[in-house]
This record gives C-alpha cells, sequence and structure tokens, in this order.
C-alpha cells in the first residue's frame, strides 16, 4: 500500500454525493454479488450509498 501524503490525504471537503441514478445502479449490483441480505447492507454501508431509512 502507498504511503499517505499530504497531497494524496481525501478530506470530507473533497467528496461529493454521486447521483441518485448512479448510487441505485450500484446498489443493485452490490445486492446481485452479495450472499446475504448483512453482507449487502454492510457493503453497501462501506461505499456509502446504503439506502435511506424509511420513516415507518
Amino acid at each position: 500500500m502507498a504511503a499517505s501524503t499530504p497531497e494524496t490525504d481525501i478530506v470530507d471537503e473533497d467528496i461529493e454525493p454521486v447521483a441518485d441514478e448512479t448510487a441505485s445502479q450500484a446498489q443493485r449490483v452490490v445486492a446481485a454479488y452479495a450472499t446475504d441480505a448483512d453482507e449487502c447492507i454492510m457493503l453497501l454501508s462501506m461505499l456509502g450509498i446504503a439506502p435511506a431509512a424509511k420513516a415507518v
């Protein structure tokens, strides 16, 4: 793994959210390859594309 330098560090201000359509497509791909629901949720969360919780 490459060493982290100030020039390559990513800060929160540099991260932009993905478009809704892109996130939706990525969610489908992750769900298709996940072995179960728990793995799917974990991977979506790690990628920052977990669907928003619905209000009951």
